[in-house]
């Protein structure tokens, strides 16, 4: 089967009590036991609960996966993946991913003993340079969060197959519709589910996808032993938000387009950050691993012209808020909101400035988004 197939198909039949093509949401933590039997498939719904197999069965096949577990957030997925890891382990992370992935593992290597080396992952010397002996995985997001910066993973599997290490990639930006890690060699993609997965501002969720038994067993013994899973009811939502992935993406992708193209050309904006733009050199790798450049630009106003304070509140269509992936457009402040728990220098290292505004692009008409911006820059004038 093809993906659109795949995303509203694979491991969904009708109920077996009803005929009911929609999947139902078992809304229950216990099920009843037999007593002549000494394992179940459902006893407790922290373990296992049959809405959410459903959806993890779906989300493994979507992913090109075999094991598949999806939690209450993007937040706790990471977490889940982290506890893999023993003291004194060692992880090199991309210096631009998303601002609460860079809080978390600071704080898993403050409280428990992690290391951690963040480096530009396109600069695939540095990578090679930051590996040590106890260095157990590379953390890489592609496109990143906010510089949209596109990272070969091929190339960093490559390099991590040579030392032994795990390569897990946050795939939350392209979803398994425009890039599918596993199939180009990662070990874990990982995703806020929150996100374009969903796709309607009305889910906290994340996924941790693997096509390695060892990984997988091991990521679901976790899950268990931890207790961040998904409710049934969020799970249900998701999967309904799935049947529409592909459609939502192309759409968020066609209006991203235009969104680039006219910031591009406006001399109110000193920059815009979008792998459909991207230079000649990271066009190979885009063809090679991404078939679509995703719902997300990234741009910074120019400064002697713009007030960037005014333009975050001059927008009408674009909601000054947190998220991104919705149906709805947003606009945000990554170093005073996404990216606000990351220090002033680590800001600075990955390329994060007080001019630098985030849109996650909607399904709106593209001319009333461009007229949207074009307003508040206006608006925000000097």
């Amino acid at each position: 089967m093809k993906f659109k197939t795949k995303a509203i198909h694979s491991g969904i039949k009708p109920d077996s009590e009803t005929r009911s093509i929609v999947t139902p949401i078992y809304q229950t933590n216990i099920f009843s036991l037999d007593a002549d039997k000494e394992s179940h498939e459902f006893a407790y719904s922290r373990m296992n609960n049959p809405t959410r197999k459903i959806l993890e069965t779906n989300l493994a096949e979507l992913e090109g996966g075999t094991h598949c577990n999806v939690f209450a957030s993007g937040l706790a997925a990471e977490t889940t993946i982290l506890n893999m890891f023993e003291k004194g382990d060692h992880i090199i992370c991309g210096n631009d991913v998303y601002g609460g992935t860079i809080r978390l593992i600071n704080h898993f290597c403050k409280s428990y003993g992690l290391e951690v080396t963040y480096t530009p992952l396109d600069l695939y010397q540095n990578v090679e340079v930051a590996i040590n002996n106890n260095t157990k995985a590379i953390w890489l997001e592609t496109p990143s969060n906010p510089m949209l910066t596109v990272v070969d993973i091929k190339h960093v599997v490559k390099l991590a197959r040579s030392h032994n290490l795990l390569v897990i990639v946050d795939n939350t930006l392209l979803t398994p519709y425009f890039q599918r890690p596993l199939e180009l060699g990662a070990d874990i993609v990982v995703h806020s589910a929150s996100k374009y997965l969903s796709g309607h501002n009305d889910v906290t969720a994340g996924v941790v996808v693997t096509n390695k038994k060892e990984h997988g067993e091991r990521i679901q013994f976790l899950s268990t032993a931890l207790g961040p899973v998904a409710g049934p009811f969020d799970s249900w939502l998701i999967l309904r938000g799935l049947k529409t992935l592909s459609i939502r993406m192309q759409s968020h992708e066609e209006n991203a387009i235009k969104v680039a193209q006219f910031l591009k050309k406006d001399k109110r904006v000193k920059s815009v950050y979008y792998p459909g733009l991207a230079k000649q050199g990271d066009k190979r790798i885009i063809e090679r691993q991404m078939s679509g450049y995703g719902g997300m630009v990234s741009f910074e106003v120019n400064p002697d012209l713009v007030d960037v304070k005014k333009v975050l509140k001059g927008t009408k269509l674009f909601y000054l808020a947190q998220s991104f992936g919705g149906v709805e457009s947003i606009i945000e402040h990554p170093t005073t909101m996404s990216h606000k728990s990351m220090t002033p220098e680590e800001q600075n290292f990955a390329g994060i400035t007080n001019e630098l505004i985030r849109l996650s692009v909607g399904l709106e008409d593209a001319d009333d988004l461009i007229a949207d911006l074009d307003e508040a820059l206006g608006s925000a004038a000097k």
